[in-house]
């Protein structure tokens, strides 16, 4: 069945084409005052309504419009260019967002509508600098560093991250991104060992280096990983233990070494854990964000071989590696690692439990990652 509509409905478009605003609202006022609601062009009315100074009608005809599909962007950047025109800041922030968020999943943008949306971003990045001002106006600015992040996320400056492990998820721990070191007392005759790690780590890099070896590196009937630094010298490893075994001619030329891991609460998993090695990073190497595969566990830092512009991030939170100074950090939050330097560095890395964990859950998990190993 033809729409008995269709013509008025061309004549009003052919109308606003032209220019026209006067014939153009007319025809397509008598169009949504007759037709059914779904077959209006309420975005095209909106137009011609704006053209001519009716605001609220303009509005109106958005609003039905949104009432049909929510989601759409044209009726979503108008409604904001109306807000903004009647000075209603956060209203207009927000159509206007919420427009960009649907061009940002794939939606269509109206061809004449490129322009305002460039604008809506404009206003909103404007806008949310005058809303954090604000804020800090209001706040002050002596502020706690998770206060001043806080504000961050609110303003939308920085984004949230949480724990994300890829293959086990342990409910109930706090999201805590780096702890104190003062919080582990055996690491400290672990630092008192550094300057004999740092011996037999000249000792190994005057003999070429020979041990280090990639550390993303393929697997024998796995696929290989997707990552940058597959097989790439720029990130290796030197191995102490690995999958939970010993790596005995490693360990036997570097006992130091061997000594400050003794110190340390290492887990024991048959196949699994300890897991230790001397991790180096060349200049110019990036460890692309990513996270770790469970969030039972901490890595822990010792650094032996410090390098300047060398940073580790974690979270919103970004260290570099001091010597003396321990780090660590609960990697199943999104973090990464570059060597924007001219040197390489070098770090003692370990995992141990997450302190919070108590013993008749770490031997479940031990049990559940020995049962994954074992299958076949």
């Amino acid at each position: 069945m033809s729409n008995p509509f269709q013509a008025t409905i061309e004549q009003g478009l052919a109308a606003l084409q032209a220019r026209d605003m006067d014939r153009a609202a007319a025809l397509l006022r008598e169009v949504a005052q007759n037709a059914p609601a779904e077959g209006v062009p309420w975005i095209a009315l909106s137009q011609a309504e704006m053209a001519l100074g009716h605001n609220d009608a303009a509005e109106a005809a958005l609003e039905r419009e949104l009432e049909l599909d929510a989601r759409a962007i044209g009726a979503l950047l108008l409604k904001g260019l109306m807000r903004e025109k009647a000075g209603d800041v956060r209203a207009a922030s927000s159509f206007y967002q919420a427009a960009l968020n649907q061009a940002a999943v794939g939606g269509a943008v109206p061809p004449p509508l490129a322009a305002l949306e460039s604008h809506a971003r404009g206003y909103v990045s404007a806008a949310s600098r005058d809303f954090e001002a604000y804020l800090l106006s209001a706040v002050g600015s002596d502020l706690s560093p998770t206060m001043s992040e806080a504000i961050n996320l609110l303003t939308g400056k920085c984004q949230l991250y949480l724990q994300e492990p890829s293959v086990f998820y342990y409910p109930g721990l706090p999201q805590k991104r780096f702890y104190d070191p003062a919080e582990f007392p055996w690491l400290e005759p672990m630092l008192a060992l550094v300057p004999a790690m740092q011996a037999e780590l000249a000792a190994v890099l005057g003999d070429g280096g020979e041990g280090f070896s990639p550390y993303v590196h393929r697997k024998r009937h796995r696929p290989a990983p997707n990552s940058p630094l597959l097989d790439s010298q720029d990130w290796t490893a030197f191995h102490f233990w690995r999958d939970g075994a010993l790596v005995e001619e490693n360990a036997a030329r570097c006992p130091a070494t061997m000594e400050a891991l003794g110190h340390a609460p290492l887990p024991r998993i048959e196949g699994r854990s300890p897991n230790a090695h001397w991790s180096r990073l060349l200049p110019g190497a990036h460890i692309a964000p990513h996270t770790g595969m469970l969030n039972t566990r901490l890595i822990c830092h010792i650094p032996i071989m410090t390098a300047s512009d060398c940073w580790l991030r974690v979270g919103n939170e970004v260290r570099g590696w001091t010597h003396g100074v321990p780090l660590v950090f609960d990697d199943s939050i999104n973090h990464e690692a570059k060597n924007g330097g001219s040197q390489q560095r070098v770090i003692l890395l370990f995992e141990i439990w997450r302190p919070e964990i108590d013993e008749a859950d770490r031997e479940a998990i031990g049990r559940i990652f020995q049962a994954i190993g074992d299958y076949d």
